[in-house]
């Protein structure tokens, strides 16, 4: 039995941005998914912000519940499924927090950084305070539980759930004392679900960060504790890669976590933003304390770039490619977090600001027709070291593994 390689995208409304729940659209959202599902994407990623979700520590948002509810209905009419992602503090450089979550009496949850190094969004805000750490602080847990329980609750036996996801990129919101209390985490809270729903998967939104730094969130321990694996990956974010577009990079990233875990990965976002320049071209400016520099792609080398990363995914045994992102914001947008520090954030859509398609549309949709089905990976990575000693040192062994990935498979 073949099983569809899944195609889809991350979204947030292109008039709204993270503003979606707050000025909640059905007709938009009509709108963008029939865009979607026209592309032949069949997943759509979408994010429970939490600072919209819970505007106290015993409160779900009864509208945002409704809304969610009229977009799994809208999902479902148009053949796509939901990945849900709960727990959403950290989004396109910006960490949102809930106002109940704001504490100076603790530090800042990721080691090393500060509210001021961070820009830190509340109440629609930004604020320069320090926040709960959501791995190990009991207020932030039973919140957490909270939104789970009430949100499976309802809709676990809807037609437009796809997944179920445990966060995004988590450990840029907050980090675990160490990994054996990130593993208990994931374990509780996928346990939660999984008493709710014993249907849908779980998993948990990694990034790259969790193979080059031991911040708390080994694939290897999450991933046992998860239905699917996952990973977020981008060449152009990567020192090590060979260029900015290297399409060998995300496939491998998916080889390697699944070396990890024993698992075929999605790669659950993955992508580029564009300029409207003819060539590519590296954008460079200062916002929020420090200097940006941000490669940006020619539509026409973005495309290509997408033309090559999907059927390499297929050689890893990759379960499938959710786009980051589905639109390029509205310059009205552009004043307002992520846009204003971020400016790159304003370009990574799969659509325009004004809804018209990139080129890159048209490659997925044309590796769609192919009707590409889940393969046995025929390009993989050994780990030859053991987790431990890995992540001991693991921004060296990631780099030094791929460069033996490529030179492995380079040039067939």
């Amino acid at each position: 039995m073949t099983t569809p390689f899944v195609l889809g995208v991350n979204y947030w409304p292109r008039r709204k941005a993270m503003n979606w729940w707050k000025q909640f659209d059905a007709d938009e959202v009509r709108e963008e998914f029939d865009i979607i599902a026209s592309v032949g994407m069949n997943v759509v990623r979408i994010f429970l912000l939490w600072d919209d979700w819970m505007p106290t520590p015993t409160t779900v948002d009864a509208a945002c519940l409704d809304n969610l509810g009229t977009v799994l209905d809208i999902a479902a009419e148009r053949n796509l499924g939901l990945d849900i992602t709960f727990f959403t503090g950290h989004m396109s450089g910006p960490n949102w927090a809930p106002g109940w979550m704001l504490s100076d009496e603790v530090p800042f949850p990721v080691p090393a950084l500060s509210s001021h190094q961070r820009q830190v969004i509340s109440g629609g805000q930004e604020v320069h305070t320090n926040y709960r750490n959501f791995f190990n602080d009991p207020l932030v847990i039973d919140a957490a539980k909270l939104l789970l329980h009430t949100v499976v609750d309802r809709y676990e036996d809807h037609a437009g759930v796809w997944m179920w996801n445990l966060g995004n990129e988590p450990d840029l919101f907050a980090w675990p004392a160490d990994h054996a209390q990130g593993q208990a985490w994931v374990r509780e809270m996928t346990a939660l679900i999984k008493a709710l729903d014993p249907i849908h998967p779980v998993t948990c939104g990694l990034h790259m960060d969790s193979v080059v730094q031991n911040n708390g969130l080994r694939p290897n321990e999450v991933f046992a504790e998860t239905d699917v694996a996952v990973i977020h990956g981008y060449p152009m974010y990567a020192g090590w890669s060979r260029q900015p577009l290297d399409p060998d990079f995300v496939p491998y990233a998916c080889a390697l976590v699944s070396a990890f875990c024993g698992k075929p990965t999605l790669a659950e976002e993955w992508g580029g933003c564009t300029t409207d320049q003819a060539q590519s071209e590296v954008w460079e400016w200062e916002g929020y304390n420090r200097t940006h520099k941000q490669f940006m792609a020619s539509e026409a080398d973005f495309a290509d770039y997408v033309g090559k990363v999907l059927p390499n995914l297929l050689e890893v045994g990759s379960t499938g490619a959710l786009l980051w992102c589905f639109a390029d914001y509205v310059p009205e947008l552009w004043d307002s977090p992520p846009c204003d520090y971020q400016r790159h954030e304003r370009f990574f859509g799969l659509v325009r600001p004004d809804g018209s398609l990139k080129p890159h549309a048209d490659v997925i949709r044309a590796f769609a027709a192919t009707n590409p089905t889940v393969q046995p990976a025929t390009r993989t990575v050994t780990l030859d070291v053991t987790p431990d000693a890995y992540f001991d040192a693991p921004l060296e062994h990631s780099s030094r593994l791929y460069r033996d990935y490529i030179a492995r498979y380079e040039g067939e």
